[in-house]
């Protein structure tokens, strides 16, 4: 069966620096894949390469069997990509309301809209006319992946969802990972709290210093293997 996301053997660059080397990931549609890996190793070069911000100088981006490396990064979004970068990156001068209507912009057919987003996180909903801005770190990230859902996307991709947040918050926003998955959203995320990938993945790949040295069904890998891929202990 094709996978609906495969990266194959591909090898981005900042320049002269090598960030990614030779990576080979695939996702099939309704699972959770979580990359992790220290700061540098080269996970959200992936991200980048995957939604074509970046360009791989070899090595393909198929989606659903297509090579989209042609494809620039807003054509992705209407493929069915969306990500929920690192930083959040939501427009500060905007309201709540007015940073996830703008995720819908170029929206596909699909279930998400902002009642279902208000649903999904209802604190958000007593916010709406609130200046992104002035929100906590937690409900920042909230309305970032309100937004990214508003596309209805078919691969959400997650870029340190965790970062900076308390882990009671970091806890409530991946308890509604079950409930997008559930809604026909495949994720792909990327995260340095190993413990928390695995708990929530399927599979689990582990990126050092840009190549892939650890990968398999989350059930099947123990915390200590990952961890020692995760400093370099596996080569």
């Amino acid at each position: 069966m094709t996978a609906l996301l495969e990266v194959d053997r591909a090898s981005t660059y900042y320049g002269q620096f090598r960030a990614l080397s030779d990576v080979a990931l695939d996702v099939q549609e309704g699972e959770t894949v979580a990359v992790v890996g220290a700061n540098g190793a080269g996970k959200s070069t992936l991200l980048r390469t995957i939604t074509g911000l970046l360009r791989p100088a070899s090595g393909t981006v198929r989606f659903e069997g297509r090579d989209i490396a042609d494809v620039p990064a807003y054509q992705r979004v209407s493929l069915g990509i969306a990500m929920v970068p690192e930083g959040r990156k939501l427009f500060p001068s905007l309201s709540v309301e007015e940073n996830l209507l703008l995720g819908g912009y170029r929206a596909r057919p699909g279930p998400w809209n902002l009642a279902r987003v208000y649903e999904l996180f209802p604190l958000l909903a007593g916010r709406r006319k609130q200046r992104s801005v002035t929100l906590s770190g937690g409900e920042q990230q909230a309305v970032a992946i309100g937004r990214a859902l508003m596309c209805n996307p078919r691969l959400l991709l997650l870029d340190e969802v965790s970062l900076g947040l308390a882990p009671v918050l970091v806890r409530q926003l991946y308890g509604a990972l079950p409930e997008v998955q559930a809604g026909g959203t495949t994720i792909l995320l990327v995260e340095q709290d190993v413990r928390q990938a695995m708990a929530v993945a399927d599979r689990v790949y582990c990126l050092l210093e840009g190549r892939c040295v650890l990968q398999g069904p989350a059930a099947d890998l123990t915390f200590e293997q990952v961890r020692q891929a995760y400093f370099g202990g596996e080569r």
